[in-house]
């Protein structure tokens, strides 16, 4: 018998759950799937078939990465554009085959988001983007 994995979902921890909720509702197009609490300190985000977790004050550590693969990047740019979600990175092609780009929410967590590379790798462009991403040496030691 085979036990299959169904999913995963990140929880992020949140400063201001209200705050956050309205952020991925209205900024990154996530619909409110629940909340708990009075007020609401826990709750779920989901948009198509990926779920996020909101904590306020317990679970999950700031700065959290986590990467989505979606259709197509570039349009989900500019939605985001449009929505004015806090977007750091425009869309790459990178090396390993995706197309990134990287949004960041209220609390400094980091989305990648990615679909199938479009084209050719530009270097400069991967430099760029690498170099966004790497912590300082001192947070490596």
């Amino acid at each position: 018998m085979t036990n299959n994995f169904e999913g995963m979902t990140p929880i992020l921890n949140v400063s201001n759950f209200a705050q956050s909720m309205d952020y991925y509702v209205h900024k990154l197009g996530f619909v409110k799937k629940w909340e708990w609490g009075d007020p609401p300190t826990f709750g779920c985000v989901g948009r198509d078939k990926v779920s996020v977790f909101l904590c306020e004050g317990a679970q999950g550590r700031p700065g959290t990465w986590i990467m989505v693969f979606v259709q197509d990047v570039d349009a989900l740019h500019a939605e985001y554009k449009q929505r004015g979600a806090n977007v750091l990175r425009a869309p790459a092609n990178m090396p390993w085959g995706t197309r990134e780009m990287h949004v960041e929410d209220p609390d400094g967590h980091r989305i990648r988001f990615g679909s199938d590379s479009t084209g050719p790798v530009d270097p400069a462009e991967v430099k760029r983007f690498w170099d966004a991403v790497q912590l300082p040496a001192h947070a490596r030691e």
